[in-house]
């Protein structure tokens, strides 16, 4: 994704921009909320993390002049308020998404990915194929040597984040937050029941998903 951080706290911005960039992402940074707004407007990004604390306009204004504006572009709204009344003002001015300062990289990543999956409409024909395995995601169906697979809704969830990361491993937390969304409050061994059931549907391909020990699960490896 095209990601534009507009952080006013270079040394933050810059760290977080490397890390982006090291996950494949492309990422540029602007450290004022005039300049900010100017850029999010431009067409140019698929994604915008904005600081709400900012010079020259706050990112809660910014945010509400960008949909003034008509943008749809996902904003991703940082802060060090943890009051209740700041999240509802972030969200209510147009944020998709809002994470409180100090936050953990991996779920920065994780919230960028759930942003990226609901922006993102699937376009037809846009299969999904690891070894014997192929997931069309617009009718949600599942092959394995041409063999249909029937999953559940939860399962088939699973194996599609799975196969829209290759080559990337997906830690548990990240695969029940993007599956289950941030309000399911289940252990992370759901994530280990469902891979279990995955790979026994899918018979020998289901070796496609691999453990990574201590960590969580890939494709494409």
């Amino acid at each position: 994704m095209r990601i534009l951080l507009i952080e006013d706290d270079r040394r933050l911005s810059e760290l977080l921009a490397k890390r982006l960039r090291a996950e494949g992402h492309e990422a540029e940074t602007c450290d004022n909320g005039v300049d900010g707004l100017e850029r999010a407007a431009s067409g140019a990004f698929d994604l915008a993390i904005v600081d709400v604390m900012l010079p020259g306009l706050d990112g809660v204004t910014l945010t509400s002049t960008l949909r003034g504006q008509g943008s749809s572009l996902p904003v991703l709204m940082l802060t060090a308020r943890d009051a209740l009344d700041d999240r509802v003002t972030g969200l209510r001015a147009g944020a998709d998404d809002y994470l409180v300062k100090p936050f953990a990289f991996v779920e920065l990543l994780a919230r960028i990915d759930a942003l990226a999956r609901r922006a993102g409409p699937v376009v037809a024909g846009a299969t999904l194929v690891e070894g014997a395995v192929v997931v069309d995601p617009m009718s949600r169906r599942v092959t394995v040597d041409g063999r249909e697979v029937e999953l559940t809704a939860k399962e088939f969830d699973l194996l599609q984040c799975l196969l829209e990361h290759p080559g990337r491993v997906l830690t548990r937390v990240e695969l029940k937050e993007l599956v289950w969304d941030f309000s399911f409050d289940a252990q992370t061994k759901v994530v280990d029941l469902y891979v279990h059931y995955l790979r026994k549907k899918l018979g020998p391909a289901g070796d496609i998903i691999q453990t990574v020990r201590g960590v969580g699960y890939a494709v494409g490896r």
